[in-house]
């Protein structure tokens, strides 16, 4: 009577090599769905800082704001539903995130410097983008303010963990 079947030896290599190629596919897995998140946030970016261009040449809609940036209260959904009407509201939430993303810069004064990504505060994460408008004088517009001649949106990447910066078109 002859035996017919699969010895200990053809088992353990046959299941170390299912485990070898799932482990890669989960590896491959994973980078791409952190390169997908870093595509939106980028897109995001993108989208924001068009909205806010679109403000400086357009205004909102319902006032005579041409030739000039939203303040940091544009942080709030509500914000900017009435001030960006043509933003999409989505592009100001990270991925995977479900509440409002952009934060406003709480940084002071008028030094150079605090509009550099080592000096923004408060730091950007990868689920928030942190929109900082700037006065003539190099000084952050705080909410209200009616005199943001520029801007610099950051953001963050979860793939390198570097700090990017986006400027308005009118430097």
């Amino acid at each position: 009577m002859t035996r017919r079947g699969f010895t200990i030896v053809e088992l353990i290599i046959t299941i170390t090599i299912m485990g070898i190629l799932l482990t890669l596919a989960v590896v491959n897995l994973t980078s791409t769905q952190l390169q997908s998140r870093d595509s939106e946030r980028k897109g995001d970016i993108e989208a924001i800082g068009t909205a806010m261009e679109t403000f400086y040449t357009a205004g909102n809609g319902a006032s005579t704001s041409l030739g000039r940036y939203p303040s940091t209260g544009i942080a709030t959904i509500a914000s900017v539903k009435a001030n960006l009407p043509d933003a999409n509201v989505e592009s100001f939430m990270a991925p995977g995130i479900e509440t409002m993303s952009l934060v406003a810069s709480t940084n002071t004064g008028t030094a150079k410097d605090i509009q550099s990504t080592a000096g923004i505060e408060p730091k950007p994460t990868k689920d928030q983008y942190i929109y900082q408008p700037i006065r003539t004088d190099g000084s952050v517009c705080g909410s209200g303010a009616l005199d943001c001649r520029k801007f610099n949106l950051f953001y963050r990447l979860e793939a390198d963990n570097i700090v990017y910066k986006v400027t308005s078109k009118n430097q």
